[in-house]
């Protein structure tokens, strides 16, 4: 069975690069925010649970999740959002619980998540790299991708502190910093040595 390690970092941090380098350099990545929607697009259990869980209304005629009805009722309703996150984090931790069990021995899923904390991914990682960022440099580089103003972006980043503390918490975590001026292909081959 392999071994989990977690990239994590606060949005704008450079986590989806450190995980892109790490992917061309031949190891298994897995981006969850793109597979949760994979696994929200093609589970019918999923579907069901949301379904009668949250609303029947946000599953359209053709068995698809009408995504923005269902944004709609969990950002209006803490309890459904809280029910939603739980039903696919779920789905998540089973869908790496799956991959890394089918890897060879000690070799490494490297899993992609802005929340581990939240999602519990955490308790299942064998080691969490951070990649962290000043938070000027993270403001500019999310406002230049993304058209939202450094409001906007300063609100994501307040949402995103209990995470933050989280991974604080863990002595063990390997921090990479990528704040455009330090090279982080070295930081990453050490990381990668170190596993």
């Amino acid at each position: 069975m392999g071994k989990i390690a977690v990239i994590s970092g606060g949005i704008g941090s450079g986590k989806s690069v450190v995980s892109r380098i790490v992917s061309a350099l031949g190891y298994a990545t897995y981006d969850c925010d793109s597979q949760a929607k994979s696994l929200m697009d093609n589970s019918g259990e999923i579907k069901l649970r949301i379904a009668e869980m949250i609303s029947p209304d946000v599953i359209s005629a053709n068995g698809s999740i009408d995504r923005q009805k269902l944004a709609f009722i969990v950002f209006s309703n803490p309890d459904k959002l809280k029910i939603l996150n739980g039903i696919v984090h779920g789905a998540v931790r089973d869908d790496v619980t799956r991959r890394v069990s089918e890897m060879p021995d000690n070799e490494y899923l490297f899993v992609e998540t802005a929340i581990p904390h939240e999602s519990g991914i955490d308790v299942m990682a064998d080691v969490i790299i951070y990649v962290e960022a000043p938070l000027q440099v993270r403001v500019e580089r999310v406002v230049r991708r993304s058209g939202l103003s450094e409001e906007q972006v300063l609100s994501r980043i307040d949402a995103q502190q209990g995470e933050t503390a989280a991974i604080d918490a863990n002595p063990d975590a390997i921090h990479i910093l990528n704040d455009g001026s330090t090279p982080i292909l070295p930081q990453i081959f050490g990381t990668l040595k170190s596993l």
